[in-house]
């Protein structure tokens, strides 16, 4: 199960260093000016699940990959 998300907004307001903070990567350029970023940019950011964990316990899983 995945969940997608866009951000959106005006030019120069921060979405970018928004983007590199969530993803804890510098993926999207960021810079003190208008249309800095005009490629789309992607990322995945894991949110931990300790059931997760417990499913991979009863299913025998070798690799455990948060989605």
């Amino acid at each position: 199960m995945g969940f997608n998300c866009g951000i959106v907004g005006l030019p120069n307001v921060g979405k970018s260093t928004l983007f590199n903070a969530l993803t804890a990567t510098a993926a999207a350029q960021a810079a003190n000016f208008p249309f800095c970023t005009i490629e789309p940019n992607i990322g995945r950011v894991a949110v931990p699940d300790k059931r997760q964990e417990q499913l991979a316990k009863i299913v025998g899983s070798q690799n455990i990959i948060p989605t």
